[in-house]
């Protein structure tokens, strides 16, 4: 038997969070999903997880202390309650956000990678993702990002459904310069193409812009240049790039319980 003492607190929309608040919500979903039997966690397997190398974008090193301190100020905002086992020594924390939002499995498990590892093309977001929660499809990825889109929480470079988009979350704070740009005149379902606006984009750990094309005729030749690559994108690639996934995933795996052992160790 476990007591929460945190209220439940229903809230509209969660909000812009920091670097380090991401990273601690990113590993309760993502832990509440692929290890529900050791879940909710402990402060050191929380801040094992936020260290861990796999699935995550930029590494970190928080200590404890780090954590408890971010802890603190999600509690504070109704997105992480703590829990007290019965007879148990640790207090174990928890995220609200299946209560607060009404995310199902799938939407956590999209949330979750995106505030791991950040932008990313919507494959390798649909394969990643699936190591929480079953996404069978990309068509299924696209509906629930398109739900997640229009409640404000993701954003990205396109029409999602076109090939090649980048997707990522929408909740970074403003001074970080994380808004996606959309480019102008994109192709469409029918083929057509015209130039493309001036795109800036930012690497996960480093926040330097860096702008693609000076001039309406280099962005379009940019555009044109990306379409062409998207367009040449061989079967033997795309099974390449499930085969890096799916190890990555087993890595994951092995991480978590790798954690697990240290905490029952200690």
């Amino acid at each position: 038997m476990m007591d929460h003492d945190d209220d439940q607190t229903k809230l509209s929309f969660v909000g812009e969070l920091t670097k380090k608040e991401r990273r601690v919500l990113g590993v309760l979903i993502e832990k509440s999903l692929t290890t529900p039997e050791y879940y909710p966690l402990t402060l050191k397997a929380l801040t094992t997880g936020c260290n861990q190398k796999s699935n995550r974008s930029p590494l970190s090193n928080y200590d404890e202390y780090d954590v408890e301190e971010i802890l603190d100020g999600l509690r504070g905002r109704g997105l992480v309650a703590s829990v007290h086992s019965a007879g148990g020594r640790s207090e174990r924390y928890r995220h609200l956000l299946r209560d607060s939002t009404g995310w199902n499995n799938r939407k956590l498990a999209i949330m979750g990678e995106l505030l791991l590892r950040g932008r990313q093309q919507t494959g390798e977001l649909r394969s990643r993702a699936s190591r929480m929660a079953e996404i069978t499809s990309l068509d299924e990825l696209r509906e629930e990002l398109t739900e997640l889109q229009t409640s404000g929480y993701v954003q990205s470079t396109g029409e999602l459904q076109r090939r090649g988009i980048e997707v990522d979350h929408a909740l970074y704070l403003p001074e970080e310069n994380k808004t996606l740009a959309v480019a102008a005149g994109t192709p469409d379902s029918a083929g057509g193409s015209s130039a493309s606006a001036e795109a800036t984009r930012f690497d996960s750990d480093d926040d330097t812009p860096t702008t693609s094309g000076s001039s309406a005729a280099s962005s379009f030749s940019t555009g044109t240049a990306a379409a062409s690559s998207a367009s040449a994108a061989t079967p033997a690639s795309d099974a390449l790039a499930e085969r890096v996934t799916e190890l990555e995933q087993e890595l994951a795996r092995l991480a978590d319980r790798v954690a697990e052992l240290e905490r029952l160790i200690s």
